[in-house]
């Protein structure tokens, strides 16, 4: 996929677990953790926005574009 999410790494940045995110966004552990996975296939904006809020960052921290090699 060309879209790399790096929710690990800020999650790593604000010493925050992915229970607490959950708690604080409203999204189950398991949601997020697909997400942290990069298996997802679509965010909600009202989700993007919850997690930015609850890390305190912009959504270009979260999600990064990587060319796909050839």
């Amino acid at each position: 996929m060309a879209i790399v999410v790096n929710l690990d790494v800020m999650l790593a940045k604000r010493k925050m677990m992915l229970k607490e995110l959950s708690e604080k966004v409203g999204v189950s552990t398991v949601n997020l953790s697909i997400l942290k996975q990069g298996k997802v296939k679509a965010i909600r904006f009202s989700t993007l926005d919850a997690i930015c809020l609850a890390l305190d960052c912009q959504p270009g921290d979260i999600l990064e574009y990587a060319e796909k090699e050839r």
